[in-house]
């Protein structure tokens, strides 16, 4: 297989994802790598996390809060110097709507970032709602923030549209485009592991179990080895890329 050449290290990368840990499993040692090499990282987070529990008796409002402390503190793990954005959508009710298009063409107007990252609409039996509707939202704002004919009032407050250089779509029905992730795999599990409200939905008890810890690291490697085989990388995360 032919590998792409690298889009090297953005000057500013933006990630559009729908909850709090997303860009962390989607492109976490891409973000850190990056963030490494100079990037301006930042995150856009459209809901606020608050379906993001199996416990019966959890007190919402402190979920949204324990959220976005988690989504901080893995954006330091990373090393985003960027802003980390809440829309608060409520979680799990998501809608592709015009609103939305708008809320994230502001944004990549505002954060004019090189690179955007999100999850790839297109991947067939994608489960999770939200994870469809921010992937058109993202590729739908994409195209906004860069024709000055959409949301022109945006531009009278003293923004400029924007043309990212490159889309890329994490878990992507049809990946063409990979990066190295053996320098920073740690630091994606470590970023992921910030987000300890979710240690039974998503990570199997990994933060309060150490054979579980070392089940979920073993996961995830194995999931970053076969994203990497194509391209014949040790550990790689893959997306699909589109150039806007």
């Amino acid at each position: 297989m032919e590998v792409p050449e690298s889009l090297g290290v953005p000057e500013r990368a933006l990630v559009i994802a729908a909850h709090p840990d997303d860009a962390e499993f989607g492109a976490g040692g891409t973000l850190a790598k990056w963030a490494d090499g100079g990037c301006e990282v930042s995150l856009l987070i459209a809901t606020d996390g608050s379906k993001g529990s199996w416990n019966d008796d959890e007190d919402q409002a402190h979920l949204v809060a324990r959220r976005r402390e988690e989504a901080h503190a893995a954006a330091d793990v990373l090393g985003a110097t960027g802003e980390v954005v809440f829309l608060d959508h409520v979680d799990g009710e998501l809608i592709h709507s015009m609103a939305l298009r708008e809320e994230i063409a502001l944004w990549i107007r505002r954060l004019r970032p090189n690179v955007v990252l999100s999850w790839d609409p297109w991947r067939r039996y994608m489960l999770h709602p939200d994870h469809r509707e921010i992937g058109w939202g993202a590729i739908d704002g994409v195209v906004a923030a860069r024709d000055h004919l959409f949301f022109p009032h945006q531009l009278t407050d003293g923004l400029a549209k924007h043309r990212p250089d490159a889309i890329l779509l994490f878990s992507a029905d049809e990946a063409d485009y990979w990066e190295d992730i053996s320098a920073t795999f740690d630091r994606k599990i470590e970023a992921l592991l910030c987000h300890s409200s979710q240690t039974q939905t998503t990570m199997q008890d990994a933060l309060t179990n150490s054979e579980q810890r070392t089940v979920f690291e073993q996961r995830i490697r194995e999931w970053c080895r076969s994203m990497g085989e194509p391209a014949g990388l040790a550990l790689a995360e893959a997306f699909k890329l589109l150039r806007p």
